[in-house]
């Protein structure tokens, strides 16, 4: 973890640790409430991701999420952090088609949020969208390895960086660090791949699903406190059991309403 006296992590707090070989640690947030305790706890950065699709909007994948569904989320997790770094992700369909287009979505992120950058997916083929932002004066936190808004065209959740993809995963992480990305997502990436990514690049690497050699880790919320259904995957570890604890609250409430013992005399104003 980045040194707790720093009062707001910066671009240079990432690039230090991993001069000086300091973990960084990342969460995903979506609202002031977890931005609040995940920033006391002195979580690094925090990224309003597009996987707020899957766990506050309820769809399927990241693609349908939008620009402006993502802004008054990121506005939240902003104005309830005093250390944490706060990176917007710009979703599916917001910078893809050219670099103004990109840069427009990040103006909007910085202007209407507060966030201290943005976050975009895709190594080569994202370069110039990455270099046009950062010209500009805005952070970008790069992603490569698997690309969730790309899923279709990779062919599904498959591990990045074996022998068949390694050059393409180094030509993409260079190509973001030639950019002027200030650190990059290596995401369901193979240990080994990762750990010649992150000695090659000058910038760090932060890890979802990438082992343990590289500078940093980031987990989405939901699903290390065991809040989200279905699959999870398997570089997740389970730190609480939040869906079970939630489910017996709900169900004691129930049964206490129902059997009138809620609201009792403590809960109830005198006249």
């Amino acid at each position: 973890m980045i040194d707790k006296p720093v009062k707001r992590v910066r671009t240079r707090h990432f690039q230090n640790a991993k001069n000086e070989g300091i973990k960084i640690t990342g969460l995903t947030s979506y609202d002031m409430l977890t931005a609040e305790i995940f920033d006391a706890a002195g979580i690094d950065f925090l990224l309003v991701g597009d996987s707020a699709g899957n766990n506050v909007m309820g769809y399927d994948t990241t693609l349908p999420v939008t620009v402006d569904e993502l802004i008054p989320l990121t506005r939240a997790v902003a104005r309830a952090t005093q250390r944490a770094f706060v990176i917007a992700d710009m979703p599916f369909g917001s910078y893809e088609t050219s670099p103004d287009e990109a840069l427009h979505t990040a103006f909007r992120f910085m202007k209407e949020t507060q966030a201290h950058a943005v976050k975009l997916e895709g190594g080569v083929r994202s370069a110039e969208q990455i270099r046009r932002i950062v010209s500009a004066g805005i952070p970008v936190m790069a992603h490569i390895g698997f690309t969730p808004q790309s899923e279709h065209g990779l062919g599904g959740h498959l591990i990045q960086g074996r022998a068949p993809q390694l050059a393409q995963l180094l030509a993409d992480a260079h190509a973001v660090e030639d950019a002027g990305a200030f650190a990059v997502v290596l995401e369901m990436v193979t240990s080994d791949a990762a750990a010649q990514v992150t000695k090659e690049l000058r910038i760090p690497t932060i890890g979802v699903g990438a082992g343990p050699h590289v500078d940093g880790q980031l987990l989405v919320w939901t699903d290390w406190a065991g809040l989200s259904t279905g699959r999870i995957p398997k570089f997740v570890k389970q730190y609480a059991d939040l869906k079970g604890v939630l489910t017996q609250a709900v169900t004691s409430y129930r049964a206490d309403v129902d059997a009138g013992t809620y609201p009792g005399p403590e809960h109830s104003y005198d006249v």
